[in-house]
């Protein structure tokens, strides 16, 4: 790193920081902290929500797939398509969920459930959220300390070894993000994730543009081709030695993003912050155009690591990585930790800085997210539905800052003391099915099965969470760190000698598992119990009678099939439908040429030099609607954000919408209002 890339870094840090106190002035009340006043249009909130959500761990942990898998994982990725334009364009879940006006999942859990039921769920969804997040900082950490080369120091705590460089890096970066959070909540986390997310898409535009120019195609495919039999980096149909991130991991990812979809709730903030709930639909639209660059340049990177380190091209580069590859004695951290200290050597000075800087963005924007969704869960769903009364907005914003610094540091203590031994992704998985392993059938179910019942939502939450805990610690406790102990101590033994190095099941099979069993339990319970008489489905949505003004529900009442297909209504502009059209089209392209593809390669052999050539194609499609797309946005968002400032102006503050549900005692119901 030198002068200019630590001036890059240095200036987005102070940028942020500006930006978050500015931002934190318009900050008013607990609906502010909390949902920034339900005032995001569509690109403000498409833009900062999916940065959110993204994460700099996300990054490498799509490194280590691609470097694995090379470009068939973004083939066999094709077969996700109508899944992701069905969820997108009928706003699944998002659009019921934004009707409720509820602030998080939990709350919703209440209104169609029980206060208990929301106690439990919610103490489940922060408990399962911080252990997921407690690797984010110190993975992000590492990757700064090796790519940087920052000298690490290790220091003793009794018979303890302690990184010192370790806890202080994490410390910086959970310092900012703090700060940024406290400041001004949602309100301030969606103004930097904005800005964030608008620097990531720059940069990624410019790397990958000096990548190419600095391998060049024909290279880069004739490395490529070299690769070992069975684990072809351009031919989807010679990969049968690539056991993880093969056909199967996107078959399971596809069920994942059905099942899974709205439960987790990472960026819970940004799920009602919406200005309606047209708009919170049209922005999960909008986020399927916005990721073209990010996840081009994604894969791009790992591949030009992998030609870096298999070719000839760099002898010099090439020797300095390996080098420092080498070095990592954790197996686990090598894997990575290859991917980013091959990209050290392939960026030139000031693309460096840009490149690091692009990353602390990313991972500063899920920090704030993930500190602001765990600590607000444990106060709005564990601790006040406790406590049965509301409390006054200033006690209520000292509980949720005081939540919030309580998770940041416990995630410092976390990364000090856990050893990741899985694939990250394998990890986040596990991890996260134990709150979503039994989520998802509570909420598909609550949402749309008038049926279910309290009792069932029970069921399927104990069973998938427990299910998904024995996952955790099988994949990431016994396996790796007791098993070997073991067979140590008891070499006699035959059948525990006889058990393999790795579990039968990784991380996303066990999910799978989980989600299974808690869909057949919430099913069955709910079907052997009655569902309660006084539940009112439209009062749930604030339909009919119900209804809020300004928050209108459309009606597709021209009944026209493609109207219906395409989830377009009355509230569609012209323009959305455009946005509609020309998504189907987009998307099911990419479908279509999977499936002829797919049926050509499992009867007929193809070629390396053909598979280049369609590789060759993707990659330059992508490049020109993501170089679009980022103009467009760009302006679009800012419009946004001055839309947000100008309405936070004039806006009166409701100090009764806090996230609680008042119930009637004769009924049970919640009241009129939704509180």
């Amino acid at each position: 790193m030198g002068m200019l890339d630590i001036a890059v870094v240095a200036g987005l840090f102070l940028f942020l920081l500006v930006a978050a106190f500015k931002a934190g002035s318009y900050s008013r009340g607990v609906s502010g902290f909390l949902a920034a006043n339900r005032c995001a249009g569509r690109y403000l909130l498409t833009l900062a929500d999916g940065i959110a959500a993204v994460s700099a761990l996300a990054f490498i942990g799509t490194f280590q797939q691609y470097y694995e898998a090379g470009f068939p994982a973004d083939w066999w990725g094709c077969m996700t398509a109508p899944v992701s334009l069905a969820l997108t364009l009928t706003g699944f879940i998002i659009y019921r969920f934004r009707e409720t006006r509820a602030m998080t999942i939990a709350q919703f859990y209440e209104m169609r459930y029980s206060r208990r039921f929301r106690i439990f769920a919610g103490f489940l969804a922060w408990f399962a959220g911080v252990i997921n997040y407690g690797i984010f900082p110190s993975v992000m950490a590492t990757f700064l300390i090796h790519f940087c080369g920052i000298p690490e120091y290790i220091g003793h705590v009794g018979p303890l070894e302690v990184n010192v460089t370790l806890g202080a890096v994490m410390f910086v970066l959970l310092g900012v993000a703090v700060t940024i959070t406290l400041r001004g909540g949602q309100l301030a986390i969606m103004v930097t994730d904005f800005f964030q997310a608008q620097y990531v898409n720059v940069v990624f535009l410019v790397i990958m543009v000096v990548l190419l120019y600095k391998f060049g195609l024909t290279d880069i495919f004739a490395t490529l081709e070299k690769a070992p039999e069975g684990k072809s980096l351009l031919n989807p149909f010679k990969q049968g030695k690539i056991p993880d991130f093969n056909a199967w991991f996107f078959v399971i990812g596809a069920f994942n993003a059905v099942y899974t979809y709205m439960a987790w709730q990472g960026n819970q903030g940004f799920n009602c912050a919406a200005k309606s709930p047209h708009e919170a639909k049209m922005a999960k639209v909008l986020g399927q155009w916005r990721m073209g660059v990010t996840w081009t340049v994604i894969a791009l990177i790992p591949i030009c690591a992998y030609v870096l380190l298999n070719g000839n091209l760099f002898p010099e580069e090439a020797a300095r990585a390996r080098a420092a590859i080498e070095a990592v004695s954790d197996p686990g951290l090598q894997r990575q930790l290859m991917v980013p200290l091959a990209l050290r050597e392939m960026l030139p000075a000031g693309v460096l800085g840009l490149f690091v800087a692009a990353m602390l963005a990313a991972a500063i924007s899920t920090d704030e997210s993930y500190l602001h969704s765990w600590g607000s869960i444990f106060v709005q769903d564990v601790v006040l539905p406790l406590r049965n009364q509301t409390i006054e907005p200033e006690q209520h914003l000292r509980w949720l800052r005081r939540s919030i610094l309580g998770v940041a540091v416990f995630v410092w203590c976390f990364g000090m003391l856990f050893p990741l031994q899985e694939y990250i992704f394998m990890y986040w998985a596990i991890t996260g099915a134990i709150y979503t392993g039994g989520a998802g059938s509570v909420i598909i179910g609550g949402f749309y099965w008038k049926r279910a019942t309290t009792e069932g939502a029970w069921a399927g939450m104990i069973v998938g969470s427990t299910l998904a805990v024995i996952g955790t610690i099988i994949n990431n406790l016994f396996w790796p760190n007791m098993l070997p102990a073991l067979k140590a101590t008891y070499p006699d033994i035959a059948w525990l000698q006889a058990l393999p190095k790795e579990f039968w099941l990784n991380g996303m099979e066990m999910f799978v598992l989980a989600c299974c069993c808690a869909i057949a339990s919430y099913v069955i319970t709910s079907l052997l119990t009655k569902p309660d008489p006084n539940f009112d489905l439209d009062k749930l949505l604030r339909r009919g009678k119900y209804a809020i003004e300004g928050e209108r529900r459309a009606v597709n009442t021209r009944k026209n099939w493609l109207y219906t297909l395409l989830g377009i209504d009355e509230e569609y502009t012209r323009f959305d439908k455009f946005l509609a059209y020309s998504l189907f089209v987009w998307m099911m392209f990419w479908f279509l040429t999977f499936i002829g593809g797919t049926l050509y390669g499992l009867n007929f052999e193809t070629s390396d030099a053909a598979w280049a050539k369609w590789w060759v194609f993707r990659l330059g499609v992508w490049l020109s609607v993501g170089t679009i797309t980022v103009v467009w946005f760009l302006w679009c968002g800012f419009r946004d954000l001055k839309e947000m400032i100008r309405h936070l102006r004039t806006l009166k503050e409701d100090e009764k919408d806090d996230g609680s549900v008042q119930r009637d005692e004769t009924t049970g119901q919640y009241g009129e209002d939704g509180r």
